[in-house]
């Protein structure tokens, strides 16, 4: 026996009060194409080696039967975010402006690559990441 964990596949799934507005976003601002729709309000997309699948659910619905908060679509906090790498940061910016996104703050670093720190229009965080060869 080994300690060695099986290998897993990771898919991100991202919460939307509007099907139709997830996908516009998603595709308009980062390249996102369909791969399915397996049932109404569910629709798998990828980018590069990156899946995600975004779920209708509307504001005011809870996330579980224990939840005492509801689903809201303001800007909130939340520790996990999409890292998005990119090759030019200034023109990844302005992209994912013009379809919906809010520029919070832009880390410049030469050096390292800089970074910009970003919500969707559903109040979800992300950062594009400039790469640096």
């Amino acid at each position: 026996m080994t300690d060695e964990a099986e290998p897993v596949s990771v898919n991100i799934s991202i919460d939307v009060p509007n099907i139709e507005e997830g996908v516009r976003f998603y595709v308009a601002a980062f390249g996102f194409s369909k791969l399915s729709e397996p049932v109404p309000g569910v629709f798998i997309m990828s980018a590069g080696s990156t899946n995600i699948c975004l779920l209708e659910k509307r504001a005011g619905t809870k996330p579980s039967i224990h939840a005492n908060d509801a689903r809201h679509y303001e800007r909130h906090w939340t520790p996990v975010h999409l890292d998005i790498h990119v090759e030019n940061l200034a023109a990844a910016l302005e992209r994912a402006i013009k379809a919906g996104a809010k520029k919070e703050q832009v880390f410049e670093n030469p050096g390292h690559g800089s970074a910009a720190f970003c919500s969707d229009p559903f109040g979800h965080g992300f950062c594009l990441i400039e790469k640096r060869r």
